[in-house]
């Protein structure tokens, strides 16, 4: 839902009912996520996406139908993936508008704040009038479809984007800056050159004119680098790179580390790392230089060898978050069967 959620948005501000579809289980190789979505506008435009192939219009006409009528379904598709394997997929329909989802711009306000948001959906219930409620909380929850004594309850959570930091504006900067936000990254610029960081030039990312070292020791401090966390670095003059690396190389979590540059440039920052008392094992940990070996030569060609070299290690890790039961119980709540 992350994707079309400004058209969502658009959607419930206009007053006017369309209607949204979402995965809430696959099985098999199926080639879309759980939680991906899709949606009609009242125009009959649609966004986003539950389905390809030949079921793309079957899937829109029982999009339609549930904004037309107001009824919420489960449906299953079969589809058959590349691999020539036969995969299925449970589609939950629901109209959608102010009425339907009157919690739905506090979802929209999180995911673009950066915040922690979960929506709990009944999918089906022994009590036809409980389909389709909605549970907003900021709880952390896998994505998941539940399944509980009288209810199926699909679970929609969205953390906060990973970040990736780019130390260095330039061009490189700024054609990774374009990769990184298709693939969902919340991306930052930092340079300490007042005359090169200019947010003009990096659209839709946070610009910050700062020392490197002493930026990245800030967001340490106040625990904003995680697992998630990427970190490129495309400046190659040493008095910027080494105390940054250094500092990067000394935290406990991050998600990703690399730094751009030729073989000579890779060759002497190995020794002046090495010369600071970083071991091969530690070292192992750099992305030096950065990217997958595409045969890259332009900026745009290096911010894709890059993100390719992002996804890679991203798909990598893995986890998973559990319920907290802490919250107070709420009638939807116990209407669906979760406990508190």
């Amino acid at each position: 839902m992350r994707d079309i959620v400004d058209d969502l948005l658009r959607v419930w501000h206009s007053g006017r009912t369309g209607g949204l579809a979402t995965i809430v289980r696959t099985m098999g190789s199926a080639t879309l996520p759980i939680g991906s979505a899709m949606l009609v506008d009242p125009d009959g435009g649609v966004y986003g996406a539950v389905t390809d192939g030949g079921l793309e219009e079957i899937a829109y006409e029982a999009v339609l139908q549930a904004a037309r009528t107001g009824r919420r379904a489960m449906h299953r598709y079969g589809v058959a993936t590349v691999a020539d394997r036969d995969s299925t997929m449970d589609v939950f329909t629901e109209p959608f508008s102010r009425r339907h989802f009157p919690e739905f711009p506090l979802v929209a306000a999180e995911i673009a704040a950066h915040r922690r948001i979960t929506v709990f959906t009944v999918v089906w219930n022994s009590d036809a009038d409980l389909i389709g409620q909605h549970l907003v909380t900021d709880k952390k929850h896998g994505t998941e479809l539940l399944a509980l004594p009288d209810s199926d309850v699909f679970v929609a959570s969205f953390a906060p984007p990973p970040r990736l930091i780019i130390f260095g504006a330039n061009s490189f900067a700024a054609a990774l800056t374009v990769q990184a936000r298709l693939l969902g990254y919340r991306v930052t610029i930092c340079d300490s050159r007042e005359n090169f960081a200019k947010p003009e030039k990096f659209p839709g990312a946070e610009v910050v004119v700062d020392w490197p070292h002493r930026y990245l020791n800030t967001l340490s401090s106040a625990g904003e680098i995680d697992s998630s966390t990427g970190i490129v670095v495309t400046s190659h003059d040493p008095k910027f790179e080494i105390p940054l690396l250094t500092v990067a190389l000394r935290l406990p979590e991050l998600g990703y580390l690399g730094a751009m540059g030729a073989h000579t440039v890779h060759t002497q920052r190995m020794e002046d790392l090495r010369a600071g008392g970083f071991t091969e094992a530690t070292l192992a940990r750099l992305h030096s230089p950065a990217g997958l070996d595409l045969g890259a030569r332009t900026a745009t060609e290096m911010a894709v060898a890059i993100a390719a070299e992002l996804i890679a290690a991203r798909t990598e890790q893995s986890g998973r978050h559990s319920l907290d039961h802490s919250q107070t119980q709420s009638p939807l709540k116990a209407a669906v069967g979760l406990s508190s």
